[in-house]
């Protein structure tokens, strides 16, 4: 297609639009405000380069001036979305302020439920994505620690907000395509595992059953693992 690359390229070093001609009619910003467009009314697998090209009003081939290839779409997006984090003044308290960074971005990962799927460190680097990086780090400047184990710090609480709301997602799917109700199929589940137990070949299954079998408190869960993270970052002695 034209304007592809046989080599890597980064599209953010790239022109906006390649080639010469008249000015270009659409921005990056636009092209990913139609594919964030798409995507938050049909998912991931509903963006095509035709798609957004339409969208645009322009022809498909025309797009690819813009955009070589569909995994540049993808960074476009996540730069995008990238761009809806809230960069608050930190407040000196690295703790307070990661855990509000995991919950701003679980928050946001609801908003576009397909960006788990995109989530990945070759678009990390985007001018957003920039942003925000430098952001987290401010946040992390009273953590006595090198600047690698900072990123890992990132790395790491991001990677428990992404697989958290991607089985959140995923659960939320599932249940909406049920014929019956999460509660029904629960008590069945649960009364087929109790039969299971009560066989007595899981001792100890029934015994952590016996320890505690009420209800589990998904956000007590939430926090306690944004928390065990951090706890593993604190310098030792304290």
């Amino acid at each position: 297609m034209s304007g592809r690359s046989a080599v890597p390229e980064v599209i953010w070093a790239r022109p906006e639009r390649a080639g010469r001609g008249p000015r270009p009619a659409h921005s990056r910003a636009d092209i990913a405000t139609a594919a964030v467009r798409i995507a938050d009314a049909e998912g991931l697998d509903g963006v095509s380069m035709r798609h957004v090209a339409a969208e645009l009003g322009c022809g498909t081939m025309s797009l690819y001036n813009y955009v070589p290839r569909k995994e540049d779409l993808y960074e476009l997006m996540v730069d995008a979305i990238s761009g809806e984090h809230d960069l608050w003044e930190p407040s000196g308290d690295w703790r307070a302020d990661m855990l509000r960074v995991a919950h701003q971005t679980r928050a946001l990962m609801h908003r576009h439920p397909w960006l788990p799927r995109l989530m990945s460190p070759v678009y990390g680097f985007s001018p957003n994505a920039l942003r925000y990086l430098e952001h987290c780090l401010t946040c992390l400047d009273p953590l006595d620690a090198p600047y690698g184990t900072k990123f890992e710090l990132i790395a790491m609480l991001n990677g428990v907000v992404t697989t958290y709301v991607g089985n959140e997602l995923a659960t939320a799917e599932r249940t909406r395509s049920l014929p019956w109700s999460e509660e029904q199929e629960n008590a069945v589940r649960i009364g087929y595992l109790g039969s299971r137990i009560a066989t007595g070949g899981y001792p100890r299954m029934a015994a952590a059953f016996t320890e505690d079998n009420g209800p589990i408190d998904l956000e007590a869960v939430w926090e306690r693992a944004l928390g065990r993270v951090l706890d593993a970052f604190e310098p030792k002695g304290r």
